[in-house]
C-alpha cells in the first residue's frame, strides 16, 4: 500500500510557521495523514503545532524519532485502512526504524481505550479534539514517558482555530473547514460520536483565515464541514451560509469558491441567488443525497423526501447557470427492496448529476442502522452499487462529451511531463472528480488559463492552453 506521507515539499509555511530541519530541533518526525479533507485540515492543524514547538518534518518513516498517524474511523474500511497503517509503522519500530508511533484522530475517537487494548504496542493515542496537545505528546514520547499514553478531550463548545497549519494541499489550493461536527441523526453515520455536536466557527475566524490562506497564495478555497449549509444556525439562531460566502467573496486574491458537503435542506432563496449571482463562487455543489424513496429516507432519518429532494433540484438547476451537482447514494440499506433500489435506478437515469458516486452501505455498531431489521448479504450491496455506476457512466460521458470545443478556464495542479499538465475546471473538485489534462508551453502549477476542450478520454477531459499574457481570474 503507497502509504499517504507528507514530505517536506509539499508543505507551505504561513505567518510564523516553519518546516524542514532546524538548528534546535527537538526531534525529527513522519506524518501519515488519511480519511477526508476535514481530517487534512487537522493534520495541517497538528502539522503547524509540530513545528511550532520545534519538530523536524522528514519525509521518511525511516530514521525519524517517531511518526504521527491521523486516522479516519468513519467506516469499517477505512478503519481497516487505518489499523493497516499502524501495523506497518509498529513493525518499522519493531526493526529500529523509529523510536515511537503517535495515533490521532477519528479513530482513537470511536474506539477509544479499545485502541490500545487491540494493539498495545501504539505508544499515544489522541482524539480528535486534544489535536492541540501534540507538541505535548510529542515531547512525552521522544523523552521516553509511559504513563499519560491516552488523550482524550471532550467536544468543544467554540470552534477550534484553524490557522497557522502547514498546508499539505498544492500551494493554490487549500480547504478551509467553517465548522465541525453534525446536529443530524442519519441513522447510519457514527460521525456525530466521533465528531460531536454541529459547532460553527464564527465569520469573522473564517474571514481571518481566508485572508491567511490568501496571503499564502490560495487561489481556489474549498469550505467544507459536516453539515455546510447548517451553517450559523447554532451560533447565530439562523443559518449564514450566503453572508458568510458573500465576506469570502471580499478577501483579495481568492477566485474560486467551491462548496462541499451541502446537505440538501436549509437551502434558501438568499443563498440560491448568491451562488447564482456570484463570479468566484463556482456553479458546483457537492449535495449528498444517500436515496431518493421516501421509505428509505425515513429509514436514514433524512429528515427530507423525494418531493422536497426533487423541487430543490429542479430550482438548483432553473436558478444557476452551467450547475455541475455530484451526489452520493448508498446501496442496500437495510430493508431495501428490489422496487425501491429501482426507483433509485430510474431516478439516476434521468441523468440529473454529472458527478456521482454509489457506495455500499456499512454495518457500524453503535449507529441506530445497525438495529433495523432485514439487512442484506454483501453481494446483494455490491451488485447494486455497481448497477448503480453503470447506470450513471452514459451521464458522465454526455456530461464531459458536451463541453469538447468548448473554451474554459482551468487550474494547473501539477506538472505530468514536458507538455502536459494534470488540471481542472470549475466542475471538478481536487482528488475526487475527474481531470482535465492540458498541453501548452511556460505553464506552471497554480495557473488560472483559458484552455480548448479537444476530447474526452474516459471520465477525464484532454484540452490545450490557449496562449495568453496574463493569469485569467475565474469566470472571466
Amino acid at each position: 500500500m503507497q502509504l499517504p506521507i507528507i514530505s517536506l515539499d509539499e508543505t507551505h509555511s504561513l505567518p510564523q510557521a516553519s518546516t524542514g530541519p532546524q538548528t534546535n530541533s527537538k526531534g525529527t518526525y513522519a506524518f501519515v495523514s488519511l480519511g477526508c479533507p476535514k481530517n487534512l485540515v487537522d493534520s495541517e492543524r497538528m502539522l503547524g503545532t509540530l513545528s511550532e514547538e520545534g519538530y523536524s518534518l522528514v519525509p521518511d518513516p525511516e530514521g525519524a524519532d517517531f511518526v504521527v498517524i491521523n486516522t479516519c474511523g468513519f467506516i469499517d474500511s477505512a478503519r481497516e485502512e487505518s489499523k493497516s497503517v499502524i501495523r506497518e509503522m509498529l513493525q518499522l519500530k519493531s526493526h529500529g526504524g523509529t523510536r515511537g508511533v503517535i495515533v490521532a484522530g477519528c479513530l482513537p475517537e470511536r474506539m477509544g481505550g479499545a485502541l490500545l487494548q487491540e494493539i498495545p504496542e501504539i505508544d499515544h493515542v489522541m482524539g480528535v479534539f486534544s489535536r492541540e496537545e501534540i507538541g505535548k505528546v510529542a515531547d512525552r514520547m521522544v523523552g521516553g514517558a509511559r504513563e499519560q499514553r491516552e488523550v482524550f478531550r471532550p467536544a468543544p463548545i467554540r470552534a477550534m482555530d484553524d490557522r497557522l497549519r502547514l498546508r499539505v494541499t498544492p500551494k493554490h489550493f487549500a480547504y478551509l473547514k467553517i465548522s465541525e461536527g453534525c446536529d443530524r441523526t442519519c441513522t447510519f453515520c457514527a460521525i456525530p460520536k466521533m465528531r460531536g455536536k454541529h459547532i460553527t466557527k464564527p465569520i469573522e475566524m473564517v474571514i481571518q483565515e481566508a485572508r491567511e490562506l490568501a496571503a499564502d497564495g490560495v487561489k481556489e478555497l474549498i469550505l467544507v464541514a459536516q453539515d455546510t449549509t447548517y451553517y450559523g444556525l447554532d451560533l447565530y439562531g439562523r443559518v449564514r451560509l450566503a453572508e458568510l460566502l458573500r465576506e469570502v467573496e471580499r478577501v483579495e486574491g481568492i477566485q474560486w469558491i467551491r462548496l462541499m458537503y451541502l446537505y440538501p435542506i436549509h437551502f434558501t432563496d438568499d443563498l440560491i441567488d448568491t451562488i447564482a449571482g456570484s463570479g468566484k463562487i463556482l456553479p458546483y455543489l457537492d449535495l449528498p443525497l444517500q436515496h431518493i424513496n421516501d421509505t428509505m429516507l425515513r429509514r436514514m432519518q433524512r429528515r427530507t423526501n423525494r418531493a422536497a429532494t426533487v423541487e430543490l433540484l429542479d430550482k438548483l438547476q432553473d436558478r444557476i447557470a452551467n450547475l455541475t451537482i455530484r451526489t452520493t447514494f448508498i446501496t442496500g440499506f437495510p430493508g431495501e427492496t428490489d422496487a425501491q433500489f429501482e426507483e433509485l435506478c430510474q431516478f439516476v437515469d434521468e441523468g440529473r448529476f454529472a458527478r456521482l458516486g454509489a457506495f455500499t452501505y456499512s454495518y457500524e455498531p453503535g449507529t441506530p442502522a445497525v438495529r433495523l431489521p432485514d439487512h442484506l448479504p454483501e453481494d446483494v450491496k455490491a451488485a447494486r452499487r455497481d448497477r448503480l455506476m453503470e447506470i450513471q457512466q452514459p451521464h458522465a460521458f454526455a456530461f464531459a462529451d458536451q463541453w469538447i470545443g468548448y473554451e474554459l478556464d482551468a487550474v494547473l495542479d501539477r506538472k505530468i511531463d514536458d507538455q502536459t499538465w494534470l488540471g481542472r475546471c470549475f466542475f471538478d473538485a481536487p482528488d475526487i472528480d475527474a481531470n482535465v489534462f492540458v498541453t501548452g508551453e511556460n505553464l506552471r502549477a497554480g495557473q488560472m488559463i483559458p484552455v480548448e476542450i479537444t476530447a474526452r478520454d474516459g471520465y477525464d477531459l484532454r484540452a490545450v492552453a490557449i496562449p495568453n499574457d496574463v493569469d485569467l481570474p475565474a469566470g472571466d
